[in-house]
């Protein structure tokens, strides 16, 4: 079974942290992984720096332009990923844009991707429909979960449709505005968070953009089954380096919350 979905069987709230791949440092990118993991994260999102990153907030955006300057590529990152599953067991997932992908050509990427242990790709700018049409079989033929977007513009309609070609997560947008952390959800994200929750889609939801500490951690898997920290986890890593990453998990104290 896919470790996405052995990981989202587990009786618990789950917490997913984003990183920028090749930030701060080129070669960070293994050692920030291994150290979520020590400090009990559920999954990874590893982000492809883009160089035009539009989802994204300024955070993230400055460490993408950082990553790019200090060199990541995709096939650099395939490399400093080829033997991350001797150390590393818990899901890891590409983030990116599909642009990286179609150039590095879809099947040859997905192939690369189960070869050194990925278990499913989110591509915000990848649609539904063509990924349905053009891209399924071939992200399923290598056993790959591939994670859609939904946000609270989302129509119900688009979201039973993502819900039926999808067989792991949703990733679900707190916000229509980009990434980045914030102190609390308001009541209209609630609303959002209560009216996707009594949907009762096929696939668990998993809320993303605005994470940042216990307090919206707690709020967004009141209503789904994990969140996903980013901005806040990198602004940590550019204030406080990779030594200190078990104090950023300590300080979102999730399993106690």
């Amino acid at each position: 079974m896919n470790r996405i979905k052995q990981k989202l069987n587990e009786n618990k709230k789950l917490l997913s942290i984003y990183f920028t791949a090749g930030y701060p440092n080129i070669d960070d990118t293994v050692s920030i992984i291994q150290n979520l993991e020590q400090s009990g994260v559920d999954m990874i999102e590893i982000g492809l720096p883009f160089s035009d990153p539009l989802a994204d907030g300024p955070t993230i955006q400055a460490s993408s332009t950082a990553a790019l300057k200090n060199g990541m590529t995709t096939e650099k990152l395939f490399k400093q990923l080829e033997d991350i599953r001797q150390s590393v067991s818990i899901p890891l997932i590409i983030m990116g844009y599909f642009n990286p992908v179609l150039q590095y050509g879809v099947e040859a990427f997905c192939k690369k991707c189960q070869e050194i242990g990925i278990d499913g790709l989110i591509l915000p700018d990848l649609p539904a429909d063509v990924y349905d049409e053009d891209y399924k079989a071939i992200f399923e033929k290598y056993g790959l979960i591939n994670v859609f977007l939904i946000t609270p513009q989302t129509s119900e309609e688009r979201i039973r449709y993502i819900d039926s070609i999808s067989n792991g997560f949703i990733y679900m947008v707190s916000s229509a505005s980009t990434t980045g952390a914030q102190s609390g959800f308001g009541e209209t994200q609630i609303t959002y968070f209560e009216r996707i929750s009594k949907m009762n889609l096929n696939n668990p939801q998993i809320v993303g953009f605005g994470i940042s500490n216990n307090e919206t951690f707690t709020q967004a898997t009141t209503y789904a089954k994990g969140a996903i920290i980013g901005s806040a986890f990198i602004k940590h890593l550019t204030n406080h380096g990779v030594e200190t990453i078990a104090s950023f998990v300590n300080f979102i104290n999730y399993n106690k919350s």
